[in-house]
């Protein structure tokens, strides 16, 4: 068994609906283990656990060992000029706004699950300079100029005292306290939130820039954290506060009783004047909604928001929005893979519209807050299809450069104009994979994706249980019960494969609810223990096992995976299996190019076979017989490039000539129906692997009758 690198904290737990749809009013049950919401608020039905109780294996472990040798665990020499002494988290003189803490919120994750020394030595300087150089009245972080610096390219130095990141430090200070236990932080930051009640009514969340006021809710929920910890009263004054100050997002999402009469500074109170970019302060003054006006970033940060504020205020109208607001993006923005065209304003959803990585990572932390804070099996759905289809394929297989954007239909990286809102801004540098290319934010941000998804593997349960809820090769050891220990080993080959197999291993017998996740593309599951089926639930719930278990007692989990399709935009089909969709493998032509400018070296991709396919009709009509899959018996650690797929899809299909690249994307998307003029060309075998795989792609297709 793993040691526990936490300060286990008893607290309040709830009794919560066993099919995982509701979250019960408060109360107490078996098994104060880790720490849940104390009254008044709402206490939530899943658990994080601390950095450390989980350690990946398997394609995991790989994945997290290569951001280690990768730029997580070398940023500070790689891009020294930002993150490096001179950064403003360290006391210096240069960079001193979000990018540090950016790093950091996947460093420190990612340091205390491998439990690594050397990551760990990289982390502390910056945790204790921000201990240690707090301000008397509460301030930490960089401190202002007194004689505003020269400028230097690729330094963001002034902004010193802007409250956005500090939001970031302070999720970053969080992590380090569940890891260590170091009660300095409780002070600093319970100093802080003293001072930010003080401030806020002076200078508010806007005041220097409008991120922190669109970002508020990675601030109140540090808040409600640490209220659980220490119960000062003042705290939830100051959660008040900071709701009140952050863009409405619940009326927004909801866009009800909408009248061309409303003025934006009655959605928002605190409006300073700021010309904002993107046309953000129009929203309040139209009746439709403007999802155009939105910036994608702000937008996977501020999803979670109405949420996080539902646990003071447990309205369903703050679900309402949430929902509304993922089904009006999938509808007018999204993308199969479940991300939705933003370069870097939301922008449509045609499939050669740009995806930020900075936006799927953010998202991918929303979703699982949202989740543990609802228990809805639907968020945590969209968080394995992102991290299983969108993630990977942003990184290169080594982990030494990204893509700031990538689509979903995307047959050439190179250095172009491809209609993406800021190809301008960035030398048409978008796509490109490199260190600097498209804007440097996702060179920091990027490294919170794996590690944090890790962390979301397993959680403890408010009836005193332990829950499974994302899957992949794993092992943990949490609190079930009264204090007892439960070693659990999960050994899989998910999303690849459909078989799941715990074994549980408590210190001594002992009765529990253990809590897993059926996914909503399941028709039908199979749940067995020890051999014996134990139910066949369908897709979409929480099965809760409850029972007394004993060492080396095995549940097996077996998701059948179908063939199925979905339909995005101009009628265009994704092929999906399990929580995977596939896309055409194309070949690959790499080049590296070497770059004076501020962009820096970069690697561009050409396309060596055909692209260019239509998908048949009469396959789709027949999915299960018109698509042949194909497992490998082999199971690479490192599955996410187009020569190791695991599984392979083959299927027919039809050229479409006169669908031609156009300013290195694809052209326009062909019209899906009758092509006569396509009705005695062949049809043409082609093969498709995960999204995740690929670097060429077509991932929706047109189709042909």
């Amino acid at each position: 068994m793993y040691r526990f690198s936490h300060l286990a904290i008893a607290a309040l737990l709830a009794l919560y609906a066993c099919n995982g749809n509701s979250v019960s009013e408060q109360g107490r049950a078996a098994g104060q283990n880790y720490l849940n919401n104390r009254n008044p608020l709402v206490a939530v039905p899943y658990i994080e656990l601390p950095p450390g109780t989980i350690h990946p294996r398997g394609w995991l472990l790989e994945m997290l060992l290569r951001q280690k040798k990768g730029l997580t665990g070398q940023l500070d020499k790689v891009y020294g000029e930002v993150v490096g002494s001179r950064n403003g988290w360290l006391g210096g003189d240069g960079d001193g706004w979000e990018r540090g803490p950016y790093w950091l919120d996947g460093l420190v994750p990612l340091a205390y699950i491998l439990n690594d020394r050397d990551l760990i030595s990289m982390v502390r300087p910056w945790i204790e300079w921000s201990i240690q150089n707090q301000r008397d009245d509460g301030y930490f972080g960089p401190v202002p100029f007194e004689v505003p610096p020269a400028p230097e390219p690729g330094l963001q130095k002034d902004m010193r005292e802007d409250w956005w990141p500090k939001m970031v430090m302070l999720k970053v200070l969080k992590q380090y306290y569940q890891a260590t236990g170091d009660e300095r932080v409780i002070g600093l930051m319970t100093r802080y939130f003293r001072y930010q009640l003080d401030q806020l009514p002076i200078t508010p969340l806007d005041h220097w820039t409008f991120w922190a006021n669109r970002r508020g809710g990675d601030n109140l929920m540090v808040v409600y954290w640490l209220y659980n910890i220490t119960g000062d009263k003042f705290l939830l004054d100051l959660a008040e506060l900071i709701h009140k100050q952050t863009f409405p997002w619940t009326r927004i999402f909801l866009n009800e009783n909408c009248t061309k009469q409303n003025s934006v500074d009655h959605l928002y109170p605190y409006n300073t004047g700021h010309k904002y970019p993107f046309n953000d302060t129009l929203i309040g003054k139209l009746c439709v909604p403007q999802w155009q006006s939105f910036h994608c970033v702000n937008l996977a940060q501020g999803i979670k928001e109405p949420v996080i504020y539902f646990q003071a205020h447990p309205d369903p109208v703050y679900l309402k929005a949430v929902k509304k607001a993922f089904a009006d993006i999938e509808m007018y923005h999204g993308q199969a893979q479940g991300m939705y065209g933003a370069d870097e304003p939301m922008h449509g959803n045609d499939p050669v519209r740009g995806v930020e990585l900075c936006v799927i990572v953010e998202m991918m932390f929303s979703l699982e807050n949202i989740f543990m804070i609802t228990g809805q099996v639907e968020f945590a759905d969209h968080l394995e299809r992102l991290a299983f289809n969108a993630l990977p394929s942003q990184a290169l297989d080594d982990y030494s450069g990204r893509q700031y954007f990538q689509s979903a239909n995307q047959v050439e990286i190179a250095r172009a104009m491809h209609g993406f809102y800021e190809d301008e801004n960035h030398g048409g540098t978008d796509l490109c994979y490199g260190i600097l290319t498209g804007y440097p934010c996702c060179t920091c941000n990027m490294h919170q994706g794996w590690p944090k998804f890790t962390q979301n593997l397993f959680y403890a349960t408010s009836d005193g249980g332990i829950a499974a809820i994302n899957y992949a090769p794993s092992e943990a050891s949490i609190f079930a019960g009264d204090r007892v220990e439960v070693n659990i080993v999960e050994e899989t080959y998910y999303p690849f494969s459909s078989e799941i197999r715990f074994t549980i291993n408590p210190e001594e017998e002992l009765e529990f609810p253990f809590h897993v996740r059926i996914p909503g593309w399941c028709k039908s599951a199979q749940v067995s223990v020890n051999g014996q089926t134990w139910d066949d639930p369908l897709g979409g719930k929480i099965c809760t096992i409850r029972r007394e278990w004993k060492k080396g007692d095995v549940v097996i989990l077996n998701f059948p995976m179908d063939i199925t399709t979905s339909r995005w935009y101009m009628n265009s089909v994704a092929v999906e299996r399990g929580p995977l969709v596939y896309a055409l493998k194309i070949g690959e032509q790499w080049k590296q190019i070497k770059n004076a400018d501020k962009w820096g070296d970069y690697w561009e991709v050409k396309a060596v076979t055909p692209w260019n396919y239509g998908l048949i009709q009469t396959v789709l009509s027949d999915p299960q017989s018109g698509f042949i899959v194909e497992e490998s018996s082999n199971q690479p650690d490192y599955p996410w490039n187009p020569d190791n797929a695991p599984v392979i899809i083959s299927t027919r299909a039809k050229l479409i000539p006169d669908w031609k690249i156009y300013n290195s994307v694809p052209g326009p998307m062909p019209h899906s129906g009758p092509r006569r003029d396509l009705a005695s060309d062949p049809e043409i075998g082609i093969t498709l692997i995960p999204y995740g795989c690929t670097t060429l792609r077509i991932a929706q297709f047109p189709v042909v009758e």
